[in-house]
């Protein structure tokens, strides 16, 4: 075996604090999610234990307000952190970002009282979230969702199917985005609903090519009665929450395309030295190098890019565009450098005895998830030209 192995990824953190949280991060990934990681998502198994001993850890809240139970960390530290998770295993480091991505209603729109009564719960007392938006005939157009949420007297009463949930029936609670008024995004509303709650059901997980270890689900909502008080904003407010959201939870997937992407790498590089043809190592043929070459130039722009973005939100600036660049980039980088990761381990990278084939048919989800990259070119589109005339 070579002892030229990568090495972890070399970076700026800004504090002393972050740069021991992410080495607490690469321990917890190396002792109890990467060991385990092929074998489970082999056998479709949700390592529930991870994200509570995440929990414990704090490390499901980094981004929001310590006064709840978060971790007060920049976004540029938590998106590292969801990097190195998801390089650990896409189904924790995915799941992390769902989970805050849950959170962001509340934590942004929600009333102080709300925040009190249920975000300590959410962000460091063992709980996980999910996020609803999407349906069976909305999902892009996320704005034609057809659920309902109907007014009985202190209560809402909601009807309807969502789609495509992550942690669809293992969650603690979810966000979900209702139909409260006249169609289209102006009469959306945002509710939090208990994971318990009568008249919730789950469908059984979707079977998907990578990634068999998170549960994708179906929600039906068959009358579930939530109090008002578990209204997140105000009325009608709901697809404006669900935009706000969707642009921090883009960068966390950029982030963790980039874990995705960097795991192939590494990968590819050990085999790369130690596999060795006509007398050499094969990491000694230039066409190879080149190839090594342009996967860690894809890595290292797409870092770059992400990191940007969680600037520019860090600091309180406008980051839509941004966001958008980043999860286009990094998603698509990861594809690419996954497939070339099979590639060089040649019949190898084709066989489940190597994680390269694992992490490429999981890259390719990262190209649909909130928001397909037709989206994102739509989204920085109007950035540049304005919305679409006809």
């Amino acid at each position: 075996m070579t002892d030229r192995a990568p090495q972890p990824v070399d970076r700026q953190l800004p504090t002393e604090e972050s740069r021991d949280l992410l080495a607490l991060v690469r321990e917890i990934a190396q002792r109890e999610i990467r060991p385990r990681a092929a074998e489970e998502e082999d056998s479709g198994r949700f390592p529930r234990e991870v994200f509570t001993l995440l929990s414990e850890a704090g490390l499901l809240g980094l981004p929001y307000d310590g006064s709840f139970g978060g971790g007060e960390q920049p976004y540029e530290v938590y998106l590292q952190v969801l990097e190195e998770l998801a390089a650990a295993r896409l189904t924790v480091g995915l799941g992390v970002s769902v989970h805050s991505l849950a959170c962001h209603g509340l934590a942004g729109y929600g009333s102080k009282e709300q925040q009190s009564a249920h975000l300590p719960a959410m962000l460091g007392g063992g709980l996980l979230g999910a996020y609803c938006l999407s349906e069976p005939a909305a999902g892009s157009d996320a704005a034609s969702l057809t659920t309902k949420a109907v007014r009985d007297g202190d209560e809402w009463v909601i009807t309807g199917t969502k789609a495509w949930i992550t942690h669809g029936g293992v969650a603690d609670f979810y966000t979900v985005l209702a139909r409260t008024g006249a169609p289209g995004p102006k009469g959306i509303t945002a509710f939090l609903v208990p994971g318990d709650v009568e008249g919730l059901t789950a469908a059984v997980p979707e079977k998907k090519m990578g990634m068999k270890g998170s549960p994708t689900a179906q929600l039906h909502f068959d009358g579930v009665r939530v109090p008002d008080s578990r209204r997140i904003g105000e009325e009608g407010q709901g697809f404006t929450i669900a935009l706000a959201a969707l642009d921090a939870g883009r960068l966390g997937i950029a982030a963790c395309a980039v874990g995705v992407a960097q795991a192939a790498l590494d990968e590819a590089v050990t085999y790369a030295l130690d596999r060795k043809q006509f007398g050499h190592p094969i990491a000694d043929f230039q066409g190879l190098r080149f190839m090594l070459a342009d996967m860690a130039t894809k890595i290292e722009a797409g870092r770059a890019l992400y990191l940007a973005a969680a600037q520019l939100r860090d600091a309180g600036k406008p980051f839509s565009r941004q966001a958008a660049m980043a999860k286009l980039f990094c998603t698509d980088a990861a594809m690419a450098v996954t497939t070339d990761a099979v590639q060089i381990l040649g019949g190898y990278g084709y066989t489940a005895d190597f994680p390269v084939e694992r992490l490429m048919r999981e890259a390719k989800v990262l190209q649909i998830v909130e928001g397909t990259n037709q989206i994102q070119r739509m989204v920085i589109a109007r950035h540049l030209a304005g919305p679409e005339t006809r």
